[in-house]
């Protein structure tokens, strides 16, 4: 005996097996037919159901019968994957045209299970049986079932487009199939213009087949993505659910549901809905109520007084299935291979499996009614001769001697002779000759017009149009799902999500900033602020979660953050650190803060630099953008590598006010704003002051009325002085060296290390490089002319050179104004 093992890698026999696994699965398990629309289990379900007589105009069986028989005869798997696989064709909020009529609990849009098979009963619907419609005449292949004990039909002849009408879903080993339900009486129509259009173009057809038409109806948005789906295969749109606001008593509102996107579970919709509610995602939610009965969907969402309706269903649509998007990927097995088809080539493989149905139907019908032809023919010849006949058979021994007589004595064939011998006594008497005249002259026209059908193209069409007219007039329903050209932006209003609270803030120059509750600010000391010891709060303010606040930079940046996304923390604790979010600097100081009610507000922001440059920015300029919460916003350009940005303030368009502006080199000028243009946000700006080799700007101020208007200088010999503005002089111009505000001393000059607007109500925090911290207090100092250099304030023998100076936040509670 010859050897029989075969050495082969494992990589090839893994290969060759899976290889041919997956073309089964592909082909047998997961994938629709392109003619019939139906994969083998659904198909052998509706192809039992029919032999057993299982169809609509009978009554209801066991759907566990129908199971068995389906198991037993064609589909060797499992019976519950042939349960589900006839559970979903009865479900009409899957099908547009469910293919079983079930009673009893065949599931529901909650997810609900069905009921155990041997509890339901089913049938046919009506038109399945149009699918089915002459299977007996030969119209499709025939093959043995999986014990070659009976056949079964390789498609089903289908009068109607399924594949379109019903749609499909399943996964196969490296493909997937996702085609949406149409409406019946638009694929129909479209059928027809194909066929009496051979070159019709895709925006024709789509003139009839508008798109999808999901059971569950719903609003559909995209005509570019079905458009797209109908040229390729692939497309994506959004389904959107069918909801209206009504009002009720008491000034409030609630939104209705009526319709949801294709395939939503809705008991899950109704639980994400209410668990939003619940976790205060979403503001204005009273109560979600599902009142679906038998008369139809309602899902209910009852809002709180003076909610913004509107806004909930945007942020509804957004973060729920309330929309969905759905991706067209119209795979089907044509010519028995997988294929991405559009809406055309379906069109053109139904018709063309039609046409094939309808000849060989026409071949069968043909034969049959030529052989009644025949026979017809022998009994109207035996009738002329009827006497002759009966004394011959008489005269024969038995049936086959009969038949043998007839055909030798009168020339009949074996097949009339068959019939007539078959003829039973009594219908010799009765045999109406003109009864089987008219018989064969229906049988001669009915033999001309399938003739016809097989030799003319046109004729065999006029029979398909007629037959798919015919089903459209009698199942076709009217639209379910709208169709909308563009998809909706979806702009969650922040009033939505948010509810309105009033908080405290806090930034500070380091970089934390945190908000809390006033009862969190009111249960502690207001400085027990939890920074470190040489940081300071900058900002420290009440505000509503749905202001703004914009945060400026040394380095030039911007960090926007509404106040909701603050981090919350309790008064005594430091907060979040901007690096926590944002990627700045380790030297990188918050210099400026602002609070806004609004994005929209009509405000400039000016911005200096320590290298002698101004400019004003409008808001609109630095509106955030989608990174804003991990990328900071560019507020002014920095030309030289060392500068930093000193000073920044929030400013109304065409303000009158002055800039005070001084070097460390203690020289300062004054000009009026408007000689600062306002500028891009990339922007560096203009010349603020002409500066020596190695001067820098050390600040600069705004003033509403120089003459009244004091600031504070302090030194690094420790020295402080006030000055009012009056003593420049006047308002001069921008760009100048300018003039000086300390006296010039040849010994240990005089540099300014910090330079403030100071009134009665403001002390300084000073940071010395001992890290020591000192206050002072301007009122305790006299004014001094420009020329004086003030009085010292600080040892810095012992308690360092002063390097940070802010002014002190007298902070005071909110009940307190």
């Amino acid at each position: 005996m010859a050897n029989q093992i075969q050495e082969m890698t494992l990589e090839d026999v893994m290969g060759e097996r899976f290889g041919r696994y997956s073309k089964y699965i592909i082909q047998e398990r997961a994938l629709p037919d392109v003619r019939d629309g139906l994969k083998p289990v659904q198909r052998r379900i509706l192809y039992a159901m029919d032999l057993d007589g299982n169809t609509y105009d009978k009554g209801f069986r066991k759907s566990a019968k129908s199971v068995g028989n389906v198991m037993g005869n064609f589909h060797p798997h499992g019976d519950s994957s042939i349960y589900e696989a006839m559970v979903r064709l009865s479900q009409d909020w899957k099908l547009r045209a469910p293919l079983i009529e079930m009673h009893g609990n065949n599931g529901s849009m909650d997810g609900d299970p069905p009921a155990a098979m041997r509890y339901t009963e089913a049938r046919l619907s009506k038109i399945s049986g149009e699918l089915l419609k002459d299977i007996d005449k030969d119209t499709v292949d025939m093959v043995l079932n999986f014990d070659d004990t009976t056949q079964e039909p390789t498609v089903l002849p289908a009068a109607f487009p399924n594949l379109l009408v019903n749609g499909a879903t399943g996964i196969s080993a490296g493909y997937a199939t996702d085609i949406p339900p149409h409406n019946l009486r638009e694929v129909i129509n479209a059928l027809l213009f194909l066929m009496k259009h051979d070159d019709a173009t895709l925006e024709q057809l789509m003139q009839f087949v508008q798109g999808p038409d999901f059971p569950t109806g719903g609003i559909i948005q995209g005509l570019s993505g079905i458009r797209d789906a109908y040229q390729t295969g692939r497309g994506k749109i959004v389904v959107r659910a069918r909801t209206k606001i009504e009002d009720m008593r008491g000034g409030k509102q609630q939104i209705v549901v009526t319709e949801l996107p294709y395939e939503v579970n809705k008991a899950m919709l109704v639980k994400k809905i209410d668990e939003l509610r619940l976790a205060k995602k979403v503001d204005g939610i009273a109560e979600v109520r599902d009142e679906s009965d038998r008369f139809g969907l309602s899902v209910v969402i009852e809002l709180k007084k003076e909610a913004n309706a509107d806004g909930i269903l945007t942020y509804l649509f957004k973060n729920t299935d309330l929309q969905i998007t759905y991706s067209f990927n119209m795979v089907a097995i044509a010519d028995q291979k997988p294929k991405q088809l559009g809406l055309r080539p379906m069109l053109e493989a139904y018709l063309k499996h039609r046409r094939e149905v309808i000849t060989r139907r026409t071949q069968f019908d043909l034969k049959k009614a030529q052989a009644r032809q025949h026979i017809v023919e022998g009994l109207i010849k035996m009738i002329s001769i009827l006497d002759q006949v009966i004394k011959t058979i008489r005269a024969s021994k038995d049936k086959a001697d009969a038949k043998a007589n007839l055909v030798k004595a009168y020339q009949f064939s074996v097949e009339q002779a068959e019939a007539i011998v078959s003829l039973q006594l009594y219908r010799l008497t009765n045999t109406d000759i003109t009864a089987l005249e008219a018989e064969a002259a229906q049988l001669a026209k009915d033999i001309a017009h399938y003739n016809a059908i097989l030799t003319n193209d046109k004729v065999r069409d006029q029979v398909i149009e007629t037959e798919l007219a015919a089903i459209a007039k009698t199942y076709g329903t009217d639209r379910l799902s709208t169709i909308e050209a563009q998809i909706q932006a979806l702009e969650v209003d922040t009033t939505v999500t948010v509810a309105d609270e009033r908080v405290m803030v806090m930034v500070s120059r380091d970089g934390y900033m945190k908000r809390s509750s006033l009862r969190s600010f009111q249960a502690v000391d207001a400085n027990d602020n939890g920074l470190k010891e040489n940081d300071f709060p900058l900002y420290v303010q009440e505000m509503g979660t749905l202001q703004h606040l914009y945060i400026f930079t040394s380095a030039g940046n911007v960090i926007y953050r509404p106040v909701h996304e603050i981090a919350d923390a309790r008064w005594k604790d430091a907060g979040e650190h901007l690096s926590q979010t944002v990627g700045i600097d380790q030297n990188e100081e918050v210099i400026a803060v602002f609070g806004l009610d609004a994005l929209d507000a009509q405000v400039n922001f000016v911005l200096g630099s320590s290298d002698g440059y101004i400019k004003q920015t409008a808001l609109s300029e630095l509106q955030p953008g989608r990174t804003y919460r991990s990328r900071a916003m560019v507020g002014m350009h920095l030309k030289s590598k060392d500068a930093i940005v000193t000073n920044a303030y929030m400013v109304t368009p065409g303000a009158e006010k002055s800039v005070f502006i001084v070097t460390d080199h203690a020289y300062a000028d004054l000009f009026a704003l408007s000689e600062v243009s306002v500028v891009g946000a990339r922007a560096a700006g203009v010349k603020s002051m002409s500066l020596k080799d190695g001067a820098y700007v050390v600040s600069f101020i705004l003033a509403d009325d120089p003459e009244q208007t004091e600031v504070g200088i302090l030194t690094q010999r420790g020295a402080f002085k006030k000055m009012k503005l009056k003593e420049m002089g006047g308002v001069l111009t921008r760009a100048r060296r300018g003039l000086m505000v300390l006296h010039e001393l040849k010994n240990s000059p005089h540099r300014i290390v910090a330079m403030l607007k100071v009134d009665a109500n403001t002390q300084l925090d000073v940071l010395t490089d001992k890290d020591q911290k000192l206050i002072v207090d301007p009122n305790n100092y006299p004014d001094g002319d420009r020329y004086s250099n003030g009085s010292f304030v600080i040892d810095t023998d012992t308690q360092g050179t002063p390097i940070k100076v802010a002014p002190i936040q007298i902070l005071a509670t909110p009940d307190e104004g």
